[in-house]
């Protein structure tokens, strides 16, 4: 009787306890909601539901990014109250402004269809959506040039809560226009690698000149909000098959790339930055390895911290006493008036705050948390709040040039309280009383490794982070059974594509124009997804396609436009390139395969030993320390990566057709033996003009008849180039054929016979462009080297930031093309060169600030004067090797 008795008084302690702490978290949780109330629901507007800059309830301009926050604190109030019974109905109020705020944005940006529409081909600052609004209307402000609306980290930043809030069960997209934009949002910062913007602070680069510039922050924001999004549902749990979002992996990696390129620098003009902080911690967590992420925080503690704050950059003139606000822009070298002066900001303090609560550190929680609460104010109502900035006043400026932080700093003018500071003062208060918890502000777990995050949907590719010891899986396809037998003889065991079936095998092209009609919306103007290529890591994934099972061979081995692909030496590095690329940077869940496609082109001539040679190494399951796995598709699919494309399993799909690759029995084989050399070669004749120019004093008549009866590469390439010149793409032949017909005959028939010289001119008379030109500038600019284009003894045009593909070809074809037409596409095969070179040979460019690629074609022309007499550096291989 007696233990019963205690039993029961135990129980009634620990209920009473229990009672008791439940009681003191709900004062807590009325506290805070006390809070989010007079601070940031008290300003959000009744009809767009977004919030003002500022709490002057006279200010109308709005802002995304400071929306975006504001919707974070109101949902992480919610997330807390989550946790008790009798909250009043606050969980579901808080929940639903937040809604109404993220919905108000995404109302403001489907007004502007056109711009997402015309960015995806052009991404320029004027094309950008607007991120700032009027308050009541949705109405965009500023649409003027010179405000900087192009800032990347603002759309990723909503992307990325977006997912937050939708795994949390709140509702935040209705229909399948929505879902369709959203895609668009995907697509529009997927190359924010290269595109140049505006940043955090609206101004691009610190100098305040109106140029934008490459800022890690947006790429790192970019990187965390397309991990979050693919493979996301949008509908949440309710959602179906068609509602389920997409990312290009490889776009994902070349962000990744530069972003951990950039680290600790924030751009090229900017050694360290404070808006790093969110992005290597709260709210992005873009980056795991922890020796980088330790320094790039120590690089901002050490440079930016002071006593009120932290400096959002060296030299930052914003809000100074010197700054003159008359003006939009600095002018040249004004910035360094304000060295040593610079404001400092209070927000700062509050993320390392929460950044230590994420890490678990106790120290610097402490640490920084008694530094904000020496700087509090308490405005005339005795009300404590958070400065915007603290300034430098002018009587104090020499003394504080002189000795860092020795004088004392006044707040911003005012008792205005600007909404982003307060709602991330929010969401720290929370954290610090414990009714918050890292889970419940971050319920997709991106502050762990993605290795440690819940397993995510299997019916769609997810991060999985790095793998030590993956396998790569190769698949070697012939392209005929004749090929595949002679391949046999020599030990190779081969697949046609009639032995894989029923799974297909697709040319990239096909991936392409299905992925084309991912977020298409016809009533939105959308078309989307560009017509962009299909790296090696997007065709490493199995794919299910309207009822179909689907792998692509990679665009290595696409007959491309241009004409690299076309040379053998350069393909077999290309294949090497590609399964060290697929080693290094698969990230996905299940091993990746790679489709080995083998041409009866790559299986005869010189280079055919080379390819066996490789082939045969590739048997023994490692090359090059890599781990292979080379067999029959069908034991491999098991161990894949899958990828289900739902989105074409609509009624109005259902008649699209898509072209498989099949065996290619059709051909005529002119050799026995894989060493035999193709016997369609061409002579020259012993009198071939050297040059083009040798014909521009004929008529166009005379050329023409000429064309009929030539036996020479070189000689037809001559006169198909003046003719194409004067006369345009659509001049006929003798034979009746277009003359732009006629040179990409002879430029892929110069290529077999590996007459360069021909095939360089033909593909400049032709203006191609090689498809990777934009990301190997992109990958040579931010590892600090400028470009500059043009002919040795010429004008120049030097290239110092990322700059799209039809600005690329622009520059080669005006600034070679008059002078050296092959150095036009000559030049771009030294940038592909040189930025690979740059990744995995960085030593051969220390001391290198500046690449001059017609002094680097100069150099090259006399040094062969000097080692082969006659040599032309036009008639190189694409590959050429010399010892």
């Amino acid at each position: 009787m007696t233990n019963r008795t205690t039993d029961n008084d135990s129980d009634v302690l620990f209920d009473e306890s229990r009672r008791v702490r439940q009681e003191d978290t709900i004062q807590i949780l009325n506290k805070h909601y006390k809070f989010v109330k007079e601070r940031l629901l008290t300003y959000q507007s009744p009809a767009t539901g977004l919030f003002p800059r500022v709490d002057d309830p006279k200010s109308v301009e709005t802002h995304v990014r400071d929306n975006v926050y504001c919707a974070v604190a109101l949902w992480a109030l919610r997330q807390a109250y989550k946790r008790i019974d009798s909250d009043l109905g606050r969980s579901y109020e808080l929940g639903q402004s937040a809604v109404k705020c993220m919905r108000g944005i995404l109302y403001c940006w489907m007004r502007q269809c056109q711009k997402i529409e015309d960015f995806k081909s052009n991404q320029i600052p004027e094309n950008a959506i607007y991120s700032k609004f009027h308050l009541h209307t949705g109405d965009p402000l500023d649409g003027t040039p010179e405000y900087g609306h192009l800032q990347l980290d603002a759309v990723s930043l909503y992307l990325l809560y977006m997912v937050q809030m939708i795994d949390s069960k709140l509702q935040l997209v209705y229909t399948t226009e929505e879902v369709s934009f959203i895609q668009n949002l995907v697509y529009y910062i997927e190359r924010t690698y290269r595109t140049p913007d505006f940043g955090m602070w609206e101004r691009g680069s610190k100098y305040n000149n109106g140029s934008p510039e490459l800022h890690a922050s947006s790429i790192g924001l970019t990187k965390a909000a397309l991990e979050a999004m693919n493979g996301f549902n949008v509908f949440g749990i309710e959602g179906t098959n068609w509602s389920v979002i997409y990312v290009d992996i490889d776009a994902h990696n070349r962000n990744r790339t530069i972003f951990e390129t950039l680290l600790p620098r924030e751009s090229s003009s900017k050694n360290t930055d404070a808006a790093l902080l969110c992005v290597v911690g709260f709210p992005a967590f873009s980056m795991h390895d922890n020796f980088l992420v330790e320094k790039t925080v120590c690089k901002c503690v050490r440079k930016l911290r002071g006593r009120y704050g932290f400096k959002r950059f060296l030299r930052d003139g914003a809000f100074t006493v010197l700054e003159d606000t008359s003006r939009k822009y600095y002018h040249p070298s004004e910035i360094k008036n304000f060295d040593g002066i610079e404001c400092e900001w209070p927000i700062w303090f509050v993320y390392m705050i929460i950044n230590g609560i994420f890490l678990n550190k106790r120290e610097q929680v402490e640490e920084y948390k008694q530094a904000l609460e020496s700087i509090l104010m308490k405005d005339s109502k005795g009300e404590i709040y958070m400065p915007h900035y603290y300034y430098v006043p002018r009587d104090y400026l020499e003394d504080e040039r002189k000795t860092p932080g020795s004088t004392e700093k006044r707040p911003m003018p005012g008792e205005v309280r600007h909404l982003w500071d307060q709602a991330v003062y929010a969401i720290c208060q929370m954290m610090l009383d414990d009714v918050l918890k890292v889970a419940e502000l971050d319920p997709i777990r991106r502050y762990l490794r993605p290795s440690e995050r819940p397993k995510p949907n299997q019916r769609y590719s997810a991060f999985q982070g790095y793998v030590s010891d993956l396998a790569v899986q190769v698949v070697l396809v012939s392209e005929s059974v004749r090929l595949q037998q002679l391949l046999a003889t020599y030990g190779i065991r081969t697949q046609t594509p009639h032995q894989i079936e029923p799974i297909q095998i697709w040319p990239p092209s096909e991936l392409v124009k299905a992925y084309s009609y991912l977020g298409a919306s016809p009533k939105l103007g959308l078309t989307g997804r560009p017509l962009r290529p299909i790296g090696v890591l997007g065709t490493s994934k199995i794919y299910k396609i309207m009822g179909k099972t689907v792998l692509c061979y990679p665009i290595t081995f696409e007959i491309s436009d241009f004409y690299m692909s076309q040379d053998m030496h350069l393909l077999l590095d290309d294949i090497k390139s590609d399964l060290v690329f697929l080693s290094k940077c698969w990230k996905l869940h299940g091993r990746p395969i790679y489709v080995l496609l083998i041409r009866e082109e790559m299986a005869r001539g010189e280079n055919a030993m080379n390819m066996l040679t490789m082939l045969a190494a590739f048997k023994h399951g490692e090359f090059e320390n890599m781990r292979l796995q080379v067999g029959r598709l069908q034991s491999m699919i098991s161990s894949g990566c899958i990828e289900h494309l739902d989105f074409l399993d609509t009624e109005d799909l259902k008649e699209l057709q898509f072209v498989a690759y099949a065996d290619d029995d059709t051909k005529s084989f002119l050799y026995k033996s894989l060493t035999d050399v193709s016997q369609i070669v061409l002579m020259p004749s012993e009198e071939s003009p050297s040059s083009f120019r040798d014909f521009e004093k004929h008529s166009t008549q005379e050329l023409t008849a000429l064309t009929a009866d030539c036996d020479s590469v070189e000689v037809m390439s001559n006169l198909l180039f003046v003719i194409r010149q004067r006369e345009g793409p659509n001049f006929r032949l003798t034979d009746g054929t277009y003359v732009d017909n006629q040179i990409e005959k002879l430029t892929r028939h110069a290529a077999k016979t590996r007459k360069w010289s021909v095939v360089r001119l033909c593909s400049s008379a032709l203006s191609k462009v090689v498809d990777s030109l934009a990301p190997s500038l992109a990958g040579l600019l931010v590892k600090g080297r400028h470009i500059t284009i043009g002919v040795f003894g010429k004008s120049e045009y030097e290239i110092s930031e990322p700059i799209r593909p039809n600005e690329a070809k622009e520059i080669l074809y005006s600034y070679c093309f008059p002078y050296e037409p092959q150095e036009a596409v000559l030049q771009q095969e030294m940038i592909i060169h040189l930025a690979t070179y740059c990744y995995t040979e960085p030593q051969l460019f220390d001391g290198i600030l500046k690449v001059r690629l017609g002094w680097f074609v100069q150099a090259m022309k006399i040094e062969l004067q000097n080692r082969f007499m006659d040599l032309p550096v036009h008639s190189l291989s694409v590959c050429h090797r010399t010892k």
